[in-house]
């Protein structure tokens, strides 16, 4: 019997099969959890996420715009419908407009830096919110953020300034959901070649410099990142809660 079997979790921000989200999903799904997912509203979207999750038949799959509150309640809703409670939720979800990227963050407009917090930041303490009360039994959120959320990571810009608001985040909702046994984290991966990492300037550049800094003398895999969720969403972790652990062999750890 697997850790997670008659476990159920809600996972949002699967892209497609070199997501974080999906090596998560892929994880929990040998360790025997019913997951439902989420997707972006768009045609091309529902087909990739589909014709990964639908083999495993989930229950729910479901377009989601976390800028949209009836999108959100609607997603929460049909959870509850088809399951009763949720035991873990998945957040794996980032935005900042291609050009807020490409430019210093001195230059981030006020529309867009908006935009990427309420994205990258606000949707956790969205979902959050509406996720709690389906935790009858308790449960364990965990989300995803990078390295440049504590230092500067040059060309990572506006969301190295919302992964910093998603990790504080991370520890006021801990502090908010524990005395209903709610735990809250985060995992601050490595730098991972997925569709977000498109976007990033020199981002080939950052991966080799990170994988000659590392001390494991390599960068991470996504295997590595869905066993570290794992153990976050799993009794083993049962202690742990507002916590950010670095999954990037090391990296943040060097300091020259």
């Amino acid at each position: 019997m697997g850790m997670f079997e008659g476990k159920i979790g809600l996972v949002m921000g699967v892209a497609n099969d070199r997501s974080i989200a999906w090596a998560i999903s892929q994880a929990l799904y040998g360790e025997g959890a019913e997951l439902a997912f989420t997707h972006l509203p768009s045609p091309s979207s529902e087909r990739r996420v589909r014709a990964l999750a639908e083999p495993h038949g989930p229950k729910v799959l479901l377009p989601c715009d976390v800028q949209k509150d009836e999108d959100l309640d609607r997603v929460f809703q049909a959870c509850a419908e088809a399951y009763g409670r949720l035991d873990f939720v998945v957040h794996s979800i980032a935005f900042a407009p291609p050009q807020e990227l490409r430019n210093p963050y001195v230059q981030v407009s006020r529309a867009g830096w908006h935009l990427a917090m309420d994205i990258s930041a606000y949707s956790l303490v969205a979902v959050a919110n509406r996720a709690a009360p389906l935790m009858t039994q308790g449960g364990s959120i965990i989300t995803i953020s990078y390295y440049g959320g504590e230092k500067v990571i040059p060309g990572y810009n506006m969301m190295g300034v919302c992964k910093a608001a998603l990790e504080h985040s991370v520890r006021y909702l801990a502090w908010d959901l524990g005395r209903q046994n709610i735990r809250v984290n985060c995992i601050s991966a490595g730098p991972m070649r997925t569709l977000s990492a498109a976007g990033i300037s020199g981002f080939d550049e950052l991966r080799d410099h990170a994988l000659k800094k590392t001390p494991l003398g390599r960068n991470v895999e996504f295997e590595e990142l869905g066993a570290t969720a794992l153990y976050l969403l799993g009794k083993m972790s049962g202690g742990v809660t507002g916590e950010t652990i670095h999954v990037d062999c090391g990296y943040s750890i060097v300091g020259l």
